[in-house]
């Protein structure tokens, strides 16, 4: 049965946030809501939750995984940025969007694409996510929570408890949310593209970097 916290989306309580990385650490799979939409969070290491999180969302491997950092400095251990990149990031972050880069040896294999060998990054603008991030003291490996067969991410923590109360440790709520995806960025060898356009606007890839 999972654990369910209110918890303030302006003044998250610091012990409910401490609780939450107890859980992420001891192989539970959370629910927590980010600038976009409520996601599945879990340790980076840990394969059982991810593979819980492959099972409720019936990911392949084809699927990119997103870390969830706390600021540039992070984004950099895990990933391989150009100049372009790094500017990129740095003026929309924190914000609605996840990048793709190109993986450093630091992130486990299985969180890669299998044949692209990149993984999505999020630096999010949202207390709850952020605090949560700060307090791991490493990046959290995130989905975006949108059920199999649908398009939109679940925006209600109570539905959420109730679908999944049997398969994740803890529902995070911060209310009722008005979810919309975020913009995906590739920024890889290849160059800088949109790749899916959601909640965050780039208006500097319309008129060149």
């Amino acid at each position: 049965m999972a654990q369910f916290f209110e918890i303030h989306p302006d003044n998250p309580q610091q012990r409910l946030i401490r609780q939450a990385v107890e859980i992420i650490n001891q192989g539970g799979v959370i629910v927590y809501p980010t600038d976009s939409a409520y996601a599945l969070g879990c340790h980076i290491g840990d394969k059982a939750a991810m593979d819980i999180i492959r099972s409720i969302r019936r990911l392949d491997d084809k699927h990119n995984f997103t870390l969830l950092c706390s600021d540039l400095s992070q984004v950099s251990n895990f990933t391989r940025m150009g100049n372009d990149a790094h500017r990129l990031i740095k003026k929309l972050t924190p914000g609605p969007f996840t990048f793709l880069l190109d993986a450093t040896h630091e992130v486990p294999r299985r969180l890669q694409h299998p044949k692209k060998k990149t993984i999505g990054v999020r630096i999010p603008d949202n207390k709850i996510a952020q605090m949560l991030v700060e307090e791991l003291g490493e990046p959290l490996l995130t989905s975006t929570l949108i059920m199999p067969g649908e398009t939109e991410p679940m925006n209600d923590p109570y539905e959420i408890r109730d679908l999944l109360e049997h398969q994740v440790a803890l529902v995070m709520s911060s209310g009722y949310l008005d979810t919309e995806l975020t913009t995906v960025i590739a920024c890889t060898d290849g160059g800088i593209e949109v790749v899916r356009q959601g909640k965050g606007r780039a208006s500097m890839l319309e008129n060149g970097l």
